[in-house]
């Protein structure tokens, strides 16, 4: 085990900053989605080898066009069958590395690590000119996701972010449902998950030895320092529940669940924010969050503001939300949408259903537009067509979702957001939890 920092692996600040300073898919995306590929080869890498990576990899390689060049793992023992998969593959553990030395060699990254390293990686990609596709949420912190934001828009980059299931039909449709006013005017939105990224309890007093072939101090990244704690309490997928490496459950889902509501309604930035929920302890996120969301008014709501609530763990919507579902079972996950005229149950990847279901018996949904979210994108790096879920839509989405990360920290207070401004207007002790300081020797141009 490591009793104080190892080494950077030879790469000094000056040097990479010198380089930056130049220059599983879901079954029901049917394959009427796939569209011809273009005849170009779209060079990518990708910064993650397992999990959620692995399925990043398979959904855009499926695309023949795109050839996997490089990929960075922090855990050798997790890289696989990747290199027989994908001969000639380069695997390299410190994803600095890989950018010094394959930037005249890719062409587009897949960033899909723990939430803590979303921004760094994603941000010295787009650096280099490298079109990104970054899991959800796009970073940890809301300053990140704006600067990342307005960094893919200087750099002309193409961007895409990792709510898939903004693509297809059951999102799709639901957001065209509202948007044709089929229930009205919409007056207020639930939304919750099931899950539980969090964790009650202190932190364990212990140390763990590193096992072989994992970089731990990769891992942190721009963390601060702290020894390794093993039994999964961090790695490979309980970082989610920590505050310095995951965003909680509303992180996690909060990106994929908001966005039919964030683009059903149109909106813009919160004009406050508040949580009911318990806050998080020293070192972990709270379980069953309540956080209540104020945001403008659009053509498509019935006031002047609309109230978007969400909750997770196991808190759930006042009965008499519920009891608008007619006796139905709610879902694990998904949103209630209440309009003048009725109201929409939108479970988590399913189907939109309506109520009073007397009065919708013989609705007929919708057609829409559907694509393959993998495709759209690496057809896009290669100039045909453009994303639906490029930074400039997931930038402004992201950050409304970890607002509530920080809101959560000030319980029974409402927060009132200063969006142009990247500031709160009213707890000052609040703009703390907007940027953190990435830890010395980690600083990345842009950030």
């Amino acid at each position: 085990m490591h009793s104080r920092p190892p080494s950077r692996d030879g790469i000094s600040r000056r040097r990479f900053l010198g380089v930056l300073g130049s220059a599983a898919a879901f079954p029901f995306v049917a394959s009427d989605m796939l569209a011809v590929p273009p005849s170009s080869v779209l060079r990518h890498a990708s910064f993650g080898a397992s999990g959620m990576a692995a399925s990043d990899i398979a959904s855009l390689t499926a695309n023949k066009f795109v050839k996997l060049v490089a990929v960075a793992e922090v855990d050798l023992n997790r890289v696989g069958n990747l290199p027989k998969r994908f001969p000639g593959l380069r695997v390299y553990q410190d994803w600095r590395k890989l950018l010094e030395k394959e930037a005249k060699n890719i062409d587009s990254v897949n960033v899909t690590v723990p939430d803590h390293m979303h921004a760094p990686i994603g941000m010295s990609a787009i650096q280099l000119g490298k079109h990104v596709y970054g899991q959800k949420p796009l970073t940890h912190d809301i300053y990140e996701t704006r600067r990342l934001t307005e960094a893919a828009r200087e750099k002309g980059v193409v961007t895409q972010m990792g709510i898939q299931i903004h693509s297809t039909r059951v999102y799709r449709t639901a957001v065209k449902i509202i948007q044709d006013g089929t229930i009205g005017k919409i007056r207020e939105v639930h939304t919750w998950s099931n899950k539980k990224w969090g964790d009650p309890n202190p932190r364990p007093n212990r140390v763990d030895p590193v096992p072989k072939g994992f970089n731990w101090d990769l891992w942190l990244g721009v963390a601060a320092w702290r020894p390794f704690i093993g039994k999964g309490y961090y790695h490979p997928a309980n970082w989610r529940k920590r505050l310095d490496f995951g965003t909680g459950t509303f992180g996690d889902m909060g990106c994929h669940i908001f966005d039919p509501v964030f683009s059903a309604l149109e909106l813009t930035a919160p004009l406050t924010v508040r949580s009911e929920g318990p806050p998080p302890n020293a070192h972990n996120w709270a379980l069953n969050d309540v956080i209540h969301y104020v945001f403008p008014g659009t053509r498509h709501t019935a006031g002047k503001t609309v109230r978007i609530t969400w909750y997770d763990g196991d808190a759930r919507p006042p009965k008499e939300v519920q009891s608008l579902l007619e006796g139905d079972n709610m879902p694990g996950q998904g949103s209630i949408f209440i309009g003048t005229e009725g109201a929409m149950l939108l479970p988590h990847i399913a189907t939109a259903q309506l109520y009073p279901y007397s009065k919708y018996k013989d609705f007929r949904m919708p057609k829409v537009t559907t694509a393959n979210h993998w495709t759209q994108f690496a057809e896009a790096c290669v100039g045909k067509g453009k994303t639906w879920a490029s930074f400039d839509y997931a930038g402004p989405l992201t950050e409304s979702v970890l607002l509530g990360s920080v809101a959560c920290r000030f319980p029974h207070t409402t927060l009132e957001w200063d969006a142009k401004n990247l500031r709160f207007k009213n707890v000052s002790e609040a703009n703390a939890y907007i940027r953190r300081r990435y830890r010395a020797g980690w600083e990345i141009e842009g950030l």
